[in-house]
């Protein structure tokens, strides 16, 4: 019966071992991917400006397409 109960204790303590493991990966990579967003949500100035202006002479050019056709 004590053989019988180290090996449960043997294989429950290597499962606690195994999800203890697999809980700091996924803390780790969603910390990573937090990294990752915070760096892609910073706004530059210029490049946003020049988005801006690029839908808008997109914007007119449709505007004076479709103005033609009518």
């Amino acid at each position: 019966m004590a053989e019988k109960n180290k090996k449960m204790a043997a294989a429950l303590a290597a499962v606690n071992v195994y999800l203890q493991q697999e809980e700091a990966l996924v803390s780790e990579q969603m910390a990573a991917s937090s990294a990752q967003q915070a760096r892609l949500t910073e706004s530059n100035g210029w490049g946003m400006s020049g988005r801006v202006e690029m839908m808008t002479m997109r914007r007119l050019i449709q505007m004076r397409a479709f103005g033609r056709i009518s």
